[in-house]
């Protein structure tokens, strides 16, 4: 696999970091890939913009800083706004739907696919899951890093408890994102 660049991007509490961090796990850990994840965050508790850069590769990585993202995961309208123009050409946007919108100044060749995942989390009884649904929609739209794989960096992160919720969000989320990815094939 060439190296693939991915930048997470919304707000403080929306669990940004930690939807890095999993996706970096469930590659270096359980996909027997190299992984790299830079964070960023404001510094309040919650509400602020965040975001986490993760690099996975088949091959070792000399430099951990996204500067043109090949996919970015978006869950804000801010993170729009501040990474969208950052996209390479022909990269792919997964979006938030019910809060990212995204326009017509996308790079050329970019496609962009929306989840519905805070209402997807809210029907799994917890909106705290949104990103662990994103998670899952990652896996299933990209095929970067497995579905096993991903479900063992999630229950590994997650808190004591909550797998069985959290374990639900990702398979929702896989579920959608591989329907999504037979719709554009």
């Amino acid at each position: 696999m060439p190296k693939t660049e991915i930048r997470v991007g919304g707000l403080g509490g929306q669990g940004v970091i930690l939807c890095g961090s999993i996706i970096g796990k469930a590659a270096a850990i359980y996909g027997g890939k190299h992984a790299t994840m830079i964070q960023a965050f404001g510094p309040e508790a919650r509400g602020s913009a965040c975001s986490a850069q993760v690099i996975v590769s088949d091959d070792t990585i000399g430099y951990p800083y996204v500067k043109n993202p090949d996919i970015l995961v978006l869950m804000s309208p801010d993170a729009y706004k501040l990474f969208a123009p950052s996209l390479k050409p022909g990269g792919l946007v997964l979006y938030e739907s019910e809060l990212v919108h995204p326009d017509k100044n996308l790079p050329a060749g970019v496609k962009a696919v929306g989840i519905p995942a805070t209402r997807f989390a809210e029907e799994l009884g917890r909106r705290l899951v949104l990103n662990i649904v994103m998670v899952g929609f990652f896996a299933g739209t990209t095929g970067i890093v497995s579905y096993e794989a991903m479900e063992k960096a999630v229950l590994d992160s997650v808190p004591k408890g909550t797998e069985d919720l959290n374990a639900r969000a990702l398979k929702k989320g896989y579920e959608f994102g591989r329907s999504q990815a037979a719709v554009r094939s």
